[in-house]
């Protein structure tokens, strides 16, 4: 198969001055380079799930390269078949991941990095002195996680130290736990925490699920791995493949993960082909006869009607922008 299109997951914590000035910048050079994605910028950093033709790609990646703000930034890179963004949004926020944390600074302190390889050996060996700690939302870790992990009841990562708050009487903090999340940012801030609240030996997997999938071809990762883009999820394990997660119409096991057909819910949920079939993509039966119901077509990704969308939509002062 010629894929002729890539995806790019990267994220960076560092300092930058004036976030709203790089934004706009950053936006332009998006819309000219045919990149399109999601993409969040603040005093703090960047983080993005992008996509577009290769040779596109490679220039976007070379313009970090250029910039020694960026030095430490890595890409996730996939190679697909299709653009998975149709829209571009560069989007200025407090947090480059909303967490709800405060008073820390993951470039001054965060969790040592363990590399996919010695993460492979840990999950072979299995050690009891070592907790793996699965910081990403319910439905995230309900369709895909690594072999041992704890995961935690959370709806969304703002509750992680909420949650921490709830359960650190019952762990033993002299334990090494180890951090991961799909690409590495949630873990960077989730370490961080951890440190803060008094975990004496904190480690994070660097770059996450993909880079382990990419790297060791994600031995022990059991399902797939929910991803931020049109994909919805991906695979991991070239290894030893499994499915977690169960139709949540059906019960049947299956590692499809969609949208609720009901435009209102949209809830994240694994759905079988049959169970797709009796609920008509929907979630439930009150889902199913909702005015809202959208058609479903097979892959529980709804896209937004372009209404004449245009890429400048969101940039301000275009020419003056060209002046810098």
């Amino acid at each position: 198969m010629n894929l002729k299109y890539q995806i790019l997951l990267f994220y960076c914590y560092t300092k930058i001055n004036n976030p709203e000035k790089f934004r706009e910048k950053h936006h332009f050079f998006c819309i000219e380079n045919n990149i399109r994605g999601r993409i969040i910028i603040s005093s703090e950093g960047i983080n993005g799930t992008v996509s577009g033709k290769i040779e596109d790609c490679e220039k976007y990646m070379n313009n970090f390269k250029k910039n020694k703000l960026f030095k430490n930034l890595e890409f996730k890179i996939d190679n697909y078949n299709s653009n998975t963004f149709q829209k571009l949004h560069v989007r200025l926020k407090n947090e480059i991941v909303n967490s709800g944390i405060k008073n820390i600074d993951v470039t001054k302190e965060t969790g040592k990095y363990i590399e996919p390889s010695e993460f492979k050996e840990i999950l072979n060996n299995e050690p009891k002195d070592t907790i793996i700690l699965d910081v990403r939302s319910n439905y995230e870790h309900e369709i895909g996680k690594f072999k041992n992990a704890i995961t935690l009841d959370l709806e969304n990562f703002r509750f992680f130290s909420d949650k921490i708050d709830e359960i650190e009487k019952t762990i033993d903090k002299s334990k090494k736990v180890i951090t991961y999340c799909t690409g590495g940012i949630k873990c960077e801030k989730a370490s961080s925490f951890l440190i803060k609240k008094g975990f004496k030996n904190v480690y994070q997997l660097h770059g996450g699920i993909i880079k382990y999938g990419i790297e060791e071809g994600g031995e022990n990762f059991h399902g797939k791995c929910y991803v931020f883009d049109n994909r919805i999820v991906k695979d991991i394990n070239k290894i030893n493949p499994t499915v977690i997660s169960k139709c949540l119409v059906t019960g049947e096991k299956t590692d499809r993960m969609v949208n609720c057909a009901n435009a209102e819910c949209n809830k994240h949920f694994p759905l079988s082909e049959k169970g797709a079939e009796k609920f008509k993509g929907c979630c439930s039966k009150e889902c199913m006869l909702s005015p809202k119901i959208r058609k479903y077509d097979g892959t529980g990704f709804y896209q937004r009607k372009m209404n004449g969308y245009n890429p400048y939509i969101g940039y301000r002062n275009k020419s003056s922008m060209k002046k810098d």
